[in-house]
């Protein structure tokens, strides 16, 4: 059994992202570092990548383009333990409010497990963040709830709009200013819907430009803006990524693929394949891609 990837890692505490592994029982995770050189190529098929930990019992074969990387399944089962799915309503844990900042105009609410501490949002990909309260399961699913309808503001952002937002952000102070004006929206709300359940927790904008690898070059370039950028669609059996790592968020990875431009690598397209080391050769890419934005195949391969 050779090991499979699980994806992109945002570890509470770390500077940066891993890619975790898993053979059999067995895990580990490789750290990543900007400015250093990345690549693998896909071998064979790609095999669902399980559930809650576990490995898939039929090793069913899964599409190359589904980011899920699961079976019917596997996929049903994860779900159904999941904190969105609200099947555990007396969960005893502690849970935290948040606004989450992708991009001008795009802002979410949402919740998570207070033991998880910010690394939710970084596996989201959110460039600001700030917390709102904290409290039992069900109190901060009706905050959000209540959040959502009051401010105007979704629970969900497809993942393709945060991606093509991220080459063009504004600076620091005006990112944290739209976060802190809803903040101030929601603050207003309470008594007028706010759970009694749920404490309120004091502003504090989080950026995670520099965590990301955008830093202070966000807002001035700190991804190419001439020329298309792509996102590889899907892996195939011998197909080739590799470049130099400039950036990476939520499950993305930003590549410098030299001639051919920057490449994002969304890491939920790996799970499940049995990846090698790319090797030498005169594409860095061969492997399907979407121009970000474009929507449209370029036909194929680079």
């Amino acid at each position: 059994m050779d090991w499979q990837c699980t994806g992109l890692r945002w570890p509470e505490g770390s500077d940066g992202p891993a890619l975790g592994w898993r053979k059999g029982t067995r895990t580990r995770a490789s750290v990543l570092a900007y400015g250093t050189e990345f690549g693998f190529r896909a071998s064979g098929e790609r095999r669902c990548s399980g559930a809650r930990g576990n490995a898939c019992p039929l090793g069913a074969v899964v599409p190359a383009g589904s980011t899920g990387g699961r079976c019917p399944e596997c996929g049903r089962l994860d779900r159904a333990h999941s904190v969105a799915a609200d099947t555990i309503p007396d969960d005893p844990r502690t849970y935290r409010v948040y606004l989450a900042w992708f991009g001008p105009g795009m802002v979410k609410v949402g919740i998570t497990g207070e033991e998880r501490g910010a690394a939710r949002l970084r596996e989201q990909g959110a460039v600001v963040f700030s917390w709102l309260g904290r409290g039992p399961l069900m109190a901060a699913r009706r905050a959000e709830e209540v959040l959502r309808a009051a401010l105007g503001v979704p629970d969900r952002i497809p993942y393709v709009r945060k991606r093509e937002v991220r080459a063009a952000l504004p600076d620091p102070v005006e990112r944290a200013a739209e976060i802190a004006e809803l903040y101030g929206k929601a603050a207003a709300l309470e008594g007028g819907g706010w759970p009694e359940a749920l404490e309120r927790l004091p502003f504090a904008a989080v950026d995670h430009a520099e965590v990301f690898g955008l830093g202070a070059r966000a807002g001035t370039g700190a991804l190419p803006r001439s020329g298309p950028v792509r996102a590889v669609a899907g892996l195939v059996d011998g197909g080739a990524v590799a470049g130099r790592l400039v950036a990476a968020a939520g499950p993305d990875l930003h590549l410098d693929a030299g001639p051919q431009g920057l490449v994002i690598v969304d890491t939920r397209l790996m799970t499940g394949w049995t990846l090698t080391a790319a090797g030498a050769g005169a594409a860095r890419v061969s492997v399907p891609t979407v121009v970000v934005g474009g929507g449209a195949a370029q036909d194929g391969l680079f």
